[in-house]
């Protein structure tokens, strides 16, 4: 039987997405991380949830088109894999809310899921919030009545004006109050952490499911060229096809 893998990190540790599927667990996805995995293993089908970006390049669209033409269904969610699936619409399949706001508004900021997170050694355990967590956190707590509207817009904006390695629910409340006490900070980091949504990693499970209702067809891709950039790309990896 092919197996099935998954490009997963801080949004959803490997340990959490085996209780939920039998996967093959990779680290998070750069530049040529699709077809050494396809060579490798010759999957079924391939999650993507996360992607690295910052000391190694992106994982590039031209290499996942590549592994579409495969007849390989190639899914996104949750974070990087939402906003690929949202740029290689039709071919990826795009799960979850996260990926259905970068298909509506195509000019959603990128960072809007990223995190800082820690190395293989730890988990890639995620040390930041994504913003996309911290606004949805934050408008819980105000329809739940925990905090007012008027503290509410000030949380949004100052979570959107963090770069994303400084986006904690501390930092983002003494952003938004630079008058209160570090006791007024504390119990509304307090809250805020009890109505915590974790939007990212709901939308990541929401594509494990999908894959193991085995509810997948593959986009059809008939037509793919190879581009002297993506070549170099190949070549920058040491990979070849």
């Amino acid at each position: 039987m092919r197996p099935w893998l998954l490009f997963a990190g801080p949004t959803l540790s490997h340990a959490e997405a085996l209780q939920v599927a039998d996967v093959i667990c990779l680290a998070p996805a750069v530049q040529g991380s699709i077809i050494a995995a396809v060579q490798r293993y010759d999957p079924a089908a391939i999650i993507i949830i996360d992607g690295a970006f910052q000391a190694e390049p992106a994982v590039r669209h031209k290499e996942i088109l590549w592994a579409v033409s495969q007849a390989i269904p190639v899914i996104g969610a949750g974070s990087m894999g939402a906003l690929r699936a949202a740029e290689l619409y039709p071919y990826m399949h795009g799960v979850g809310l996260i990926y259905r706001w970068y298909r509506r508004f195509a000019f959603l900021p990128d960072d809007a899921v990223a995190v800082l997170y820690g190395p293989k050694v730890v988990n890639f355990s995620p040390l930041t919030h994504a913003l996309v967590d911290l606004r949805m956190t934050v408008r819980a707590a105000w329809r739940r009545n925990l905090i007012s509207a008027d503290l509410s817009g000030k949380l949004e904006n100052a979570a959107r004006n963090l770069n994303f390695r400084e986006r904690t629910l501390s930092r983002m409340v003494r952003e938004a109050s630079p008058e209160a006490g570090d006791h007024d900070i504390e119990v509304c980091r307090q809250i805020l952490a009890g109505a915590f949504v974790q939007q990212k990693k709901r939308d990541a499970l929401s594509a494990l499911q999908l894959m193991r209702e085995n509810a997948l067809v593959p986009a059809e891709l008939t037509n793919f060229k190879m581009t002297i950039a993506f070549l170099q790309d190949l070549e920058d990896a040491g990979l070849a096809i």
